[in-house]
């Protein structure tokens, strides 16, 4: 893994994060007629967001077209992200339980938030090639840390990301909410649906069960 937090620093197929990125052709024409639409939304690949020397990194989906899209914040102006800072601020990990916009004056403590893929895909759908497109931006922000630092995947699809970032086989490590594997490179993964409206409202996923994977994951840092 890479040491230190200079953002120059890359692990081997790493790439820091550019906001100008118009790789995958799709999505870039998605975020074009976003701009269209929306001349004030952010509508452009978001960054990642957070406590530079975090020892945990959340890892989610993408941008919602009216959240992160909008705000240029993860999960910010969204549904999915009022249960998690809700329960970033329970667990002591944010300064308030609630982001509103990019410049409210919310700070996270020891963890940084971040997305498989970095721009809003029609549907909220990313294609598989998309995925792969935006690793490397991923594989950068995993080498932010050091072995034995934890990384909390917020669903299948940002759990396979980080899986694929760290050049292991999905077969190893299959997702499971709840469950904690030992990635190649020392880092510990920790797996949970996705906090998203569908599976909060199907009762999918309970605020309890969320509480208990963050639990999970900060006591693996020693936090409790």
């Amino acid at each position: 893994m890479s040491a230190g937090l200079d953002d120059t620093s890359v692990q081997a197929g790493g790439r820091p994060f550019d906001g100008g990125c118009t790789a995958c052709p799709r999505l870039a024409d998605y975020l074009a007629d976003a701009r269209r639409r929306y001349p004030d939304y952010h509508a452009r690949p978001v960054p990642a967001f957070g406590d530079p020397a975090a020892r945990l990194l959340i890892v989610g989906l993408a941008p919602g077209y009216h959240g992160a899209n909008a705000t240029g914040r993860p999960f910010t102006g969204d549904h999915a992200g009022i249960l998690l800072y809700r329960t970033l601020f329970e667990a002591g990990l944010a300064s308030k339980p609630e982001s509103v916009a990019a410049d409210d004056d919310l700070r996270l403590l020891g963890c940084r938030i971040t997305n498989a893929v970095r721009c809003v895909p029609p549907a909220n759908k990313p294609s598989g090639a998309e995925v792969r497109t935006c690793n490397p931006y991923l594989v950068h922000d995993l080498g932010r840390l050091q072995p034995d630092d934890v990384v909390l995947a917020l669903g299948r699809v940002a759990h396979e990301a980080v899986v694929r970032a760290e050049r292991a086989r999905q077969k190893d490590l299959p997702f499971g909410h709840g469950r904690t594997h030992r990635l190649p490179s020392g880092l510990q993964l920790v797996d949970t649906y996705h906090c998203s409206r569908y599976n909060t409202q199907t009762r999918r996923l309970t605020p309890g069960m969320f509480r208990a994977v963050f639990d999970t994951a900060t006591a693996l840092l020693g936090w409790q």
